[in-house]
């Protein structure tokens, strides 16, 4: 038996193979997208603290921060450019894009009180957590 060297572009994958990738949520698009913000939750003292990293983001003008739904949406526009000329030539570059992450708030959070602070390029957002509407409620069933 002789084998064959096959190109990638001449494999025969199952056609739902394709689909499927494209299909992914985007939690996990945000696993391997750089064009995601980088995020770490934890409690606090009563409050979930969302860490995001912003390098090189003017929170004024670039950042903007809304909840709705149990969910917070931070978007940010990022535009940098650095020139540099010197004796061997002249050499620019920029970085510039959209890049966003939504966050599932846990039961309890309040949209109240919510303090947004930023410094060395991360943006921390402070969201009091109420434990009493956390808890979980019985519901009655009705019969018929």
């Amino acid at each position: 038996m002789a084998l064959m060297k096959r190109t990638r572009d001449e494999l025969d994958w199952p056609t739902w193979f394709g689909r499927r990738f494209a299909e992914f949520p985007d939690s996990f698009r945000d696993l391997v997208d750089d064009t995601s913000i980088k995020v770490e939750e934890f409690e606090d003292d009563g409050h979930l603290v969302v860490r995001a990293e912003m390098p090189g983001i003017d929170p004024d003008e670039d950042v903007e921060l809304t909840m709705s739904d149990h969910l917070l949406r931070l978007h940010a526009e990022r535009r940098t450019e650095e020139q540099v000329e010197d004796k061997k030539g002249f050499r620019s570059e920029f970085r510039y894009g959209s890049f966003s992450r939504t966050v599932r708030l846990p039961a309890g959070a309040s949209e109240a009180d919510v303090a947004a602070s930023y410094r060395d390029g991360i943006l921390e957002v402070r969201i009091p957590i109420d434990e009493s509407q956390a808890e979980t409620q019985k519901i009655p069933i009705a019969h018929s």
